[in-house]
């Protein structure tokens, strides 16, 4: 196996670990449009929260990072539930402008909340296997990633079962296929709402937890997958999950490739090169448009 071949195969693997947590993140804001038609512009900073709750728990009592989801999942999926019945619930209905315009106000103010109690600077999360990796072959996987990449697949497994397999998750493919009908049969459209953008935030509030450990927390820590999810849900196709984590990989090997072979401070050239094409060529996504669970 050539040595350039390596280190081709090597920036793959690392784009498909990547990848893993961009799908979950993007998976959690496909679910809230797919349900809700609510596009929220402050997915990022709930990644964030997720960072940071994790933080506070590690801090605290000394939890580790992976282990800190069973708090952490609960924790944000009742903050999603909140800020749903609160804030969202008004303007779900109003046009998309509405929306964006309410999501953008409360991803600053979420920003600015966490400058005031945790400050500007960076913070970091020291685990016994930050360095430690897996070796396949000349192919080595840093556990924390690998780690990473499990727990998001893991998620997405569960979340499909959840939606395809449980009455809820009938009822939010149906809210989500044809609202009206639900209604007649008897489905409460506003409680599928909360619970989908209650899920949609713990899912990332995990992203959040599983990237602590090899990556700085942050008060602006979130707006970066913010980005990275819109471009890889607009690839996939609004509100269609399974095209979102096609989408997420691809993008994941993408800059992983770019960053290899252009630059590693161009690292976004080419998943946004492939986004306008897209956008150009085929603006309904890979998989197309729709309510697909």
């Amino acid at each position: 196996m050539g040595m350039d071949f390596v280190i081709f195969l090597q920036a793959v693997v690392n784009g498909i670990t990547i990848g893993g947590v961009y799908a979950l993140v993007a998976v959690g804001l496909t679910l809230i449009f797919g349900v809700m038609d609510v596009v929220n512009f402050a997915q990022g900073e709930f990644v964030m929260l997720g960072m940071f709750a994790t933080y506070l728990l590690h801090q605290l009592i000394g939890i580790d990072p992976n282990l800190s989801i069973i708090l952490v999942l609960p924790i944000m999926f009742g903050v999603g539930v909140l800020i749903q019945r609160t804030l969202i619930a008004p303007v779900v209905g109003l046009p998309h402008e509405a929306q964006i315009l309410l999501t953008l106000g409360l991803s600053v103010l979420l920003i600015n909340l966490m400058l005031l109690i945790m400050g500007a600077d960076p913070h970091s999360i020291q685990t016994p296997y930050k360095f430690s990796a897996i070796e396949i072959g000349p192919i080595m996987i840093m556990l924390p990633r690998f780690i990473a990449f499990a727990v998001a697949m893991v998620s997405s497994a569960i979340l499909w079962l959840f939606l395809s397999r449980t009455e809820i998750g009938r009822g939010l493919r149906a809210v989500a296929e044809k609202p009206e009908v639900a209604v007649l049969m008897g489905i409460n459209p506003k409680k599928m709402h909360w619970m989908a953008f209650g899920i949609g935030i713990a899912l990332a509030g995990i992203a959040g937890t599983v990237t602590t450990p090899f990556q700085y927390i942050y008060p602006n820590g979130g707006q970066f997958y913010a980005l990275i999810a819109f471009v890889v849900v607009v690839l996939g196709g609004m509100g269609n999950i399974p095209g979102a984590i096609i989408g997420a990989i691809v993008i994941g090997i993408t800059e992983s490739l770019t960053s290899q072979y252009v630059a590693l401070d161009l690292s976004m050239l080419g998943p946004f090169v492939i986004f306008i094409l897209v956008l150009v060529f085929k603006p309904t996504g890979i998989l197309g448009k729709g309510r697909a669970y």
